[in-house]
């Protein structure tokens, strides 16, 4: 019987902001194995939670998260689309979260949106005891490698070109992938699910690359990945996938 994936929730998962306490509390509530967050830093060196580097303030001027620094971001109420309306949040640091993380016992998938968060994010880990919980996604080969050579000893998924797969033949795209993982020692192939083959299943898992797969939402896609025998499925429905676990368990009981 394969293992069921891990359940990774989406920095914005069931209808919250990206990037919240609601989001990290959504996924922790339901039974999420794993939560995933979007790291940049500001010029001072703070990691938060953010997918782009520009935010806009409610008062429409644009801040560059890279060149203001925590406190001058802290001030900020920041203005974002959200389901067709604008609404409201203020940004959080990395280490706003970190002791719920810690209490509750799920992983963190760090996704690295700039090489500059990489050592104050890991500095930050250590801090927290929290090597053992954390992994890096967000890495393609340079920042891959660049992620093995100032912090070794914390793990890293290798996150697949897209635009590799829509230049080479799919073949010479998932031989490089696996070899650019293995070059910078991942601990695995992270890798949008449109992207993903059988084929590709195997040459990785031949490897010992297993495959993080994401954002998956459809139900019947979840199940396909599922029975392929990926490691881990990131969605926004974290319910939707739990309740496919559950579903197997009981099937597996009877």
């Amino acid at each position: 019987m394969v293992a069921f994936p891990m359940i990774t929730a989406h920095s914005g998962c069931m209808g919250t902001l990206d990037n919240t306490m609601e989001s990290v509390e959504a996924g922790i509530r339901l039974g999420a194995d794993v939560v995933e967050e979007d790291i940049r830093v500001t010029r001072d060196g703070v990691p938060v939670l953010a997918h782009d580097d520009h935010v806009r303030s409610v008062d429409g001027t644009w801040y560059s998260l890279s060149q203001i620094t925590y406190a001058e971001a802290q001030a900020l109420t920041v203005a974002v689309e959200h389901n067709g309306t604008v609404q409201t949040m203020k940004l959080l640091r990395l280490e706003d979260i970190m002791p719920l993380i810690a209490s509750s016992g799920v992983k963190m998938n760090l996704d690295l949106k700039a090489d500059e968060s990489i050592e104050p994010t890991a500095d930050l880990i250590h801090r927290y005891g929290l090597s053992q919980s954390v992994y890096f996604s967000g890495c393609e080969r340079d920042r891959a490698l660049m992620v093995q050579r100032l912090c070794p000893g914390l793990p890293k998924l290798l996150n697949a070109d897209q635009s590799l797969f829509a230049k080479v033949p799919y073949e010479a795209a998932m031989r490089q992938t696996c070899l650019d993982a293995l070059k910078a020692e991942c601990v695995g192939v992270n890798i949008h699910y449109g992207l993903v083959r059988q084929q590709l299943f195997e040459y990785a898992a031949s490897l010992g690359l297993p495959l993080y797969v994401w954002t998956v939402n459809d139900p019947l896609i979840m199940e396909e990945f599922i029975d392929m025998g990926v490691f881990s499925i990131t969605t926004r429905d974290v319910r939707a996938l739990v309740e496919l676990k559950n579903k197997r368990q009981r099937s597996s009981e009877t």
